[in-house]
Formats: C-alpha cells, sequence, structure tokens
C-alpha cells in the first residue's frame, strides 16, 4: 500500500470510528488495529489522533457545503428551500458516517469546523435569499439573519431526528419542513409581538 492509499485508509477507519463512539471513546490504538498497521504509522500520518479528527472533519465539513451550495440552483425561494432541505437530508442519507462525526461535540472543534460552523455557512447562503424576499415584501432585511438561522435550525435539527428514525420517506420530510417554513414565512406579520407581554 502506497503512503497515499495508507493515509485514505486510517481516515476512512478514523471516520467510521468517530462516527460510531465519537473523539474522546476513540483511540489511536484501535485506528491502529483496525488498519493492521502499528501506532507510529498513525503518528507519522497525522501527528495523533486531533490532526486525523480534523482531517475527518474538514473533508465532512466541505462535502456537505459543496452539496447544498451545489444543490441551489432555482430561482424561487421556495424551491431553493426544498433543496436545501433535500440536500441536507440526502447527505444525511448518502453519508450518514459523516454527519455523525460533524453532529458529535467535540471540544477541540468548539469554534470552527464542526457542525454548528456548517450550519451558520448555510444560514448566511439562506440570509442572502431571504434578504432579497424580505425587502420585496416590506420587512425588515435586517431580520433576515434571525430566521435564516431560525430556519436552518429546524431543518438541522429534523435531519438529527431523521437520522435514527428514517420515517417518513426523505421526500415527505422535506415537503413538511418546506411547509412549515413557507407558510410560515408567507404570513409574517411585519412587527410581530409576543401575545403573553401585550396582555400586561
Amino acid at each position: 500500500m502506497s503512503a497515499a492509499q495508507r493515509r485514505e485508509q486510517l481516515i476512512a477507519i478514523g471516520r467510521e470510528l468517530f462516527a460510531e463512539r465519537g473523539f474522546d471513546a476513540t483511540s489511536i490504538e484501535e485506528v491502529a488495529a483496525r488498519a493492521k498497521v502499528s501506532k507510529p504509522v498513525v503518528y507519522e500520518h497525522f501527528g495523533g489522533k486531533e490532526g486525523l479528527y480534523a482531517v475527518v472533519v474538514d473533508r465532512e465539513v466541505r462535502a456537505l457545503l459543496d452539496r447544498i451550495t451545489n444543490a441551489l440552483t432555482a430561482g424561487h425561494p421556495h424551491e431553493l428551500l426544498e433543496q436545501a432541505a433535500l440536500a441536507l437530508l440526502d447527505y444525511i442519507e448518502a453519508e450518514t458516517d459523516g454527519f455523525r462525526v460533524l453532529v458529535r461535540e467535540s471540544p477541540l472543534m468548539s469554534a470552527t469546523g464542526n457542525f454548528s460552523s456548517v450550519l451558520n455557512d448555510v444560514a448566511h447562503q439562506v440570509e442572502h435569499i431571504l434578504g432579497a424576499e424580505f425587502k420585496t415584501r416590506g420587512y425588515d432585511p435586517k431580520l433576515a439573519e434571525l430566521y435564516s438561522q431560525a430556519l436552518v435550525g429546524m431543518v438541522a435539527l429534523t435531519g438529527r431526528w431523521w437520522l435514527e428514525v428514517r420515517k417518513p420517506r426523505k421526500d415527505t420530510v422535506a415537503a413538511h419542513l418546506v411547509n412549515l417554513a413557507w407558510n410560515g414565512l408567507s404570513h409574517l406579520e411585519a412587527k410581530p409581538a409576543l401575545l403573553t407581554r401585550r396582555m400586561k
């Protein structure tokens, strides 16, 4: 096996183990044992568990962002919401281990390179879509950031749930997510207030 092939093998094994057990419960010994190599071989390629984990997470972040960015091809905001929801659910379905790696919290990746940072990147793209739509409808475009975080968070949390249950079908889940999001957005109040605070 060439050095490049060995590196890819170790990345694949690391991805599996981090998905199964998380960062803390995964050891270099176990990675080496599954690859049938000595621990120094793993250290030589990645410098340690942190280095291997960083490579795995970086690849997953790029794969998910590429998938979502490539999916956003429609012109109409409703269709863009559908495409974004389906892209995330497609990723969860096709790359289950990768998604599990991203959604597990790691003390190493608290600021960058974790699922939260991916969601922030996606929300930033959605913010531009909503900002234009808000201007058209007479809403404050400064609030597009808040709404984009809410929408992306809703899809992501539903995706985590769907990862485990896998029912209903992916298209049905996406349709209901978009139904809630779009119909909620289409009846927005320009200046909403809390009912409980109005009574006081």
